[in-house]
């Protein structure tokens, strides 16, 4: 037999609050939530037969309603098909809703009682 007793183990952790995270400018708070609605995107067609996706400049002031204005808009990405263009739309959508949804903080999956 052996006169070696057991040590509890301890586990050494840290944590940090929600609010100690980096903190995201206002300004690209404020891009995500622009880029988020697909009424905000189009695509174009380039002259060398592929598309383009592009999403409007949200500092752009002018109103198309009202003005005849330039809209400013912001070159993402290029594909063959207007179908893959449209999927490279859907992805961005996607992953600036994730990055909000992060930011919105930790979220409460389940309670006990």
């Amino acid at each position: 037999m052996s006169n070696l007793k057991p040590k509890p183990m301890t586990f050494y952790y840290q944590t940090s609050s929600w609010s100690s995270q980096p903190q995201i400018t206002d300004e690209a708070l404020k891009l995500w939530n622009h880029i988020v609605q697909k009424k905000n995107w189009r695509i174009v067609q380039l002259p060398n037969g592929f598309y383009q996706t592009e999403y409007k400049d949200p500092n752009c002031d002018c109103n198309p309603e009202k003005d005849t204005c330039c809209e400013k808009w912001i070159d993402v990405t290029r594909r063959e098909t207007i179908e893959g263009a449209e999927s490279a739309i859907d992805a961005s959508i996607n992953h600036y809703e994730k990055k909000l949804a992060h930011i919105r903080g930790p979220q409460v999956v389940k309670t006990f009682k």
